[in-house]
């Protein structure tokens, strides 16, 4: 399989990735093709599951240190297994709901006042007098997560 992989062509055709993104992926220690004799990349079959997650992790925003993080702890001398791949999304899954959370905490504060000290809004008055948000520190504090004061 070594000297016989997939090559980058293959690759590509299986995953919709260009040839260059599949090199970016690798120059950013995504996945790891052994070389032929002539030097052509020749990539295992398990490397189209991770540059699907790479991608569809990238979709879900995730950062290519996240994404790479994670890969990491998949091993290169075997296919990764179901457990494997379920060990990473659990991991995900927490970021995601943390993510979620925060998105809806956000979406049910938004039209009230954020805690930038801005005093725009009538109602700034009642949820933040005198700018007391502005005593954590600079920008949306409440959306940042700090409680008002007077909580």
């Amino acid at each position: 399989m070594k000297k016989h992989g997939l090559t980058i062509g293959d690759i590509s055709a299986r995953t919709g990735l260009a040839p260059s993104a599949i090199r970016h992926y690798e120059s950013e220690s995504l996945v790891f093709p052994d070389r032929n004799e002539g030097g052509q990349r020749r990539y295992q079959r398990a490397d189209v599951r991770r540059l699907s997650f790479v991608m569809i992790a990238q979709q879900l925003g995730f950062t290519l240190a996240e994404i790479r993080t994670e890969l990491s702890t998949l091993p290169l001398d075997r296919a990764p297994t179901k457990a494997d791949w379920t060990r990473i999304s659990r991991r995900f899954g927490q970021v995601l709901d943390a993510r979620i959370d925060r998105m809806t905490a956000l979406r049910e504060r938004l039209a009230s006042c954020i805690g930038c000290g801005c005093l725009s809004l009538q109602s700034c008055q009642l949820y933040n007098p005198e700018d007391r948000a502005a005593r954590a520190g600079a920008g949306p504090r409440y959306l940042m997560g700090d409680r008002p004061l007077d909580e």
